[in-house]
């Protein structure tokens, strides 16, 4: 696991103590009752397998801001979510109000990302992966990964929108988490993809603002 890098000072000392305690109490997801205190352990304690980011790309450190799903839904339903691609969190709401916020990825560019109101309507666990026709026009040599494949650019769980070749899902390249890195979709670690795929039924409304 990367460590935090802090200054070996006092305050230096004080927030690895905090993003470790953190890292502890949530390992896989960032709980909305301190949205502040949680952002920052998310930016500075990295799951385990992240690596730190490349010289000269940036990777979102801002706080996430709390999101309430009566701003979003006329009704909660089976569940919501929303996707932020400003902060680059997607915000979620069980049925019976229980709340979380993962870091994700997000669209490379506006022009790759589609906003509004969808839902949830397939989810599979370890997806194969097929290039789309755009991408193919663009990468020709690229082919179609299958399922459970450690290269898998959809990671070990996927959950399809009724918009075609969106979806919310995993990535192995960890790197991507925080980033404007996808070509539409929104892409979250492995093991909080796994966590929200165990709780989201199908039929979650989605919104992507």
């Amino acid at each position: 696991m990367t460590s935090p890098k802090f200054p070996l000072t006092r305050r230096g000392l004080i927030l690895t103590g905090i993003a470790g305690a953190a890292v502890l109490s949530t390992p896989r997801l960032l709980r909305a009752q301190d949205t502040a205190t949680t952002a920052e352990a998310a930016n500075t304690a990295l799951p385990e397998g992240v690596v730190e980011d490349e010289p000269g790309v940036r990777r979102n450190t801002s706080s996430f801001v709390r999101q309430d799903w009566q701003d979003h839904f006329e009704t909660l339903g089976a569940a919501a979510i929303v996707c932020d691609t400003s902060s680059r969190a997607l915000h979620f709401w069980s049925q019976d109000g229980d709340y979380r916020i993962y870091p994700t990825s997000v669209p490379r560019t506006d022009e790759l990302t589609k906003r509004g109101y969808t839902e949830i309507v397939r989810k599979k666990v370890g997806p194969s992966w097929t290039p789309t026709a755009s991408q193919m026009e663009r990468f020709p040599d690229w082919k179609p990964v299958p399922g459970g494949a450690p290269d898998n650019p959809l990671g070990s769980h996927a959950m399809y929108l009724a918009w075609p070749a969106y979806l919310i899902h995993g990535t192995h390249d960890t790197r991507k988490i925080g980033r404007q890195s996808s070509d539409g979709c929104i892409g979250l670690f492995n093991p909080s993809i796994e966590e929200l795929f165990a709780i989201t039924p199908i039929g979650t409304q989605v919104r992507v603002i």
